[in-house]
């Protein structure tokens, strides 16, 4: 829990500092900057936690914990990594498709020109 509660406020002040720096323009950049960085605390929280806060590393005594730590934090952030960056393209479709499907004001904008979905 204090993992994800600590991404979930990376990610809303960090998308809201870059919508305002950026005047409400860049959606996908706002969006995907914000989670990437969100998912690094997430990801770097829940190894140090759950690894090395419960005394599970080393894994390999011969080595460093440290190493060790880095890698688990490089492997789960990776797969985030690719995921989120997956998603972003069929997610906006989607938005875009409902959007004019729902009949919902404002469907015609740019999606840049919205709130967060």
């Amino acid at each position: 829990m204090v993992a994800y509660l600590a991404a979930q406020f990376t990610d809303v002040r960090l998308f809201h500092f870059w919508k305002r720096l950026s005047g409400g323009r860049a959606l996908w950049l706002r969006n995907n900057g914000s989670t990437l960085i969100s998912q690094l605390v997430d990801t770097t929280a829940v190894v140090l936690i759950s690894h090395y806060a419960a005394h599970v590393l080393p894994l390999r005594a011969e080595q460093a914990v440290l190493p060790q730590l880095g890698s688990f934090i490089a492997s789960g952030y990776l797969f985030k990594l690719v995921a989120a960056l997956l998603d972003t393209l069929p997610f906006y479709l989607l938005v875009a498709w409902l959007r004019r499907w729902l009949e919902v004001p404002g469907a015609g904008m740019e999606l840049e020109d919205q709130g967060p979905p």
